[in-house]
């Protein structure tokens, strides 16, 4: 039987369904927890009603896939024909995902890879993507792995949030930070450094900080080959602007993918997020 190397990442990348399709990726599902319901990212709940569920103040929370569900996942994959598997996954700072990922790898009827990316949402995805393509040309699973953690290391993630107030309240950033973020009305740019959340910019009002956010990103790509990813919850219209607005000024831009963030995303940042990732080719 020829080598086979399936890869699998968790629900917070945010791929497009047709790119999991065509690339064959299995996705082990998060979980958001409203109230005492949990409920299956992707399937269960959407990032609409994780909003609805913040703006009407209702506990909300979310929770890893649990080694048991990884041992089911790799169990199928290496059932389909895979001969070694690649799971790569969100900062293990902000969850528990990949530690329940290596539980399970340990036992899986095949040698498993864990990555952590040290990433999310599509600066998660699009290193899963480089992945998969790897694994589509042959590649073995160092091959693999060291593609992704390229992707990885060279993308760029940057997000506004109207407040801090969900992420100091989920743990993902620190008291002190979200104290900068309300003080004297300041808008906050941050952006993903080493797996964690860390204060980019102070900017006065939330018009300066969504115009400084494009700047920064058009400085990042620069004019070489990226791809670009344009993230929101509860803000279309302003992600679509933005996405407008890139498209014009980016001049190496290959794909650029405009979409909500998932349910657990959305749990710790709150309505109102825009969000940019940039990730060279």
């Amino acid at each position: 039987m020829s080598s086979h190397v399936a890869i699998v990442t968790d629900s917070t990348a945010y791929l497009p369904q047709e790119a999991l399709t065509r690339h064959r990726i299995t996705v082990v599902p998060l979980a958001v927890v409203i109230g005492d319901e949990a409920l299956e990212e992707g399937t269960e709940v959407s990032a609409p009603a994780v909003a609805r569920a913040l703006q009407r103040r209702k506990p909300v929370t979310t929770s890893r896939p649990s080694p048991e569900e990884f041992a089911a996942a790799y169990r199928a994959v290496a059932e389909s024909g895979a001969t070694e598997i690649v799971s790569l996954h969100l900062s293990a700072e902000f969850s528990g995902t990949y530690d329940a990922a290596l539980l399970a790898g340990a036992q899986a009827p095949v040698p498993v890879r864990v990555v952590d990316t040290a990433m999310v949402a599509m600066a998660l995805g699009f290193p899963v993507l480089s992945a998969a393509e790897a694994a589509e040309a042959g590649g073995s699973a160092d091959e693999i792995v060291a593609a992704a953690e390229k992707r990885a290391s060279d993308t760029s993630a940057y997000f506004y949030v109207d407040t801090l107030d969900y992420l100091r309240r989920g743990g993902r950033i620190g008291a002190a930070q979200a104290l900068l973020g309300s003080a004297l009305a300041v808008k906050p740019l941050l952006q993903l450094d080493e797996g964690r959340i860390q204060l980019l910019e102070k900017v006065r009002t939330a018009s300066k900080a969504l115009a400084r956010l494009e700047e920064i990103v058009v400085e990042r790509a620069g004019t070489r080959p990226v791809d670009i990813a344009v993230h929101h919850l509860a803000a279309a219209d302003r992600a679509s602007a933005l996405a407008e607005r890139l498209r014009a000024r980016v001049p190496g831009l290959s794909t650029l993918i405009l979409s909500e963030v998932g349910a657990v995303i959305g749990a710790h940042t709150g309505p109102g997020l825009l969000g940019a990732v940039v990730s060279p080719l």
